[in-house]
C-alpha cells in the first residue's frame, strides 16, 4: 500500500481489502469496509464506515474524489443504512454515495448523489449530476436523471455493453496504476 493511503481501524473494525484491489494515493478507508477482488478506488476517495458497514464487490470502481458513507441506526430505521455496491459497479468521479444499495452492474454518473435508503437495481443507471433521493429505486435497465432524479428511459443492450466495457477498462487501468504507484511491473 502506498504511504499516502490511510487505512484506519475504528471501533475494533479494520478495513478488509483484497490483495488484487488498487487503492490510489490520497484515499482514506475507515472502519467496517470490505473491498473485493480487482476493485479500483481512485485518487482522493473517502470510504468511511464508522456508523454502519460498506461492502464493495469484485471489479467495481470508485472514481477520483468520490465519497462513500453509510447511515447509522435511528428509531425509524433500527438497522440504519449500510452501503453495498455489488459486482461490476461503476461510480463516476466526485459522486456522493450514502447508505444505499447499488446492485451488480449499476452505474452512478459523474457528480451524482445517491441518498440513504435508495436502490439502483442491476444494470440501472443514475445520470451525471443527478440526485437519487432517499428511498427511491431505479429499476433494472432504467436510466434516471435530474435533481431530484426521475425515470428517463430504458437502457439499450448497446448502453449496457458500453458499461461493461467500462468495467473491464477500469480493471485493466487499475492494474496499470497499481504497478506504477508501487514501482513494480504490471500484473
Amino acid at each position: 500500500m502506498h504511504p499516502d493511503v490511510s487505512i484506519i481501524t475504528l471501533n475494533g473494525k479494520a478495513p478488509r481489502i483484497h490483495e488484487s484491489a488498487f487503492i490510489a494515493p490520497g484515499c482514506r478507508i475507515i472502519g467496517d469496509v470490505e473491498i473485493g477482488p480487482d476493485v479500483s478506488i481512485w485518487y482522493n476517495c473517502v470510504i468511511r464506515a464508522d456508523v454502519n458497514f460498506i461492502r464493495i464487490g469484485a471489479r467495481s470502481n470508485v472514481q477520483d474524489g468520490s465519497v462513500i458513507h453509510c447511515d447509522s441506526a435511528n428509531p425509524k430505521h433500527p438497522a440504519g443504512f449500510p452501503t453495498i455496491l455489488g459486482e461490476d459497479v461503476l461510480v463516476g468521479h466526485l459522486a456522493m454515495v450514502h447508505g444505499c444499495v447499488i446492485e451488480d452492474r449499476g452505474f452512478i454518473g459523474l457528480g451524482a448523489i445517491v441518498m440513504s435508503g435508495a436502490v439502483i437495481e442491476s444494470d440501472g443507471m443514475l445520470a451525471a449530476g443527478a440526485m437519487l433521493t432517499s428511498g427511491k429505486r431505479i429499476g433494472a435497465r432504467q436510466l434516471w436523471g435530474g435533481r431530484p432524479a426521475a425515470y428517463m428511459r430504458d437502457l439499450t443492450d448497446a448502453a449496457l455493453e458500453d458499461m461493461q466495457q467500462g468495467v473491464q477498462h477500469y480493471v485493466h487501468n487499475g492494474r496499470a496504476h497499481k504497478a506504477a504507484v508501487l514501482g513494480a511491473p504490471e500484473a
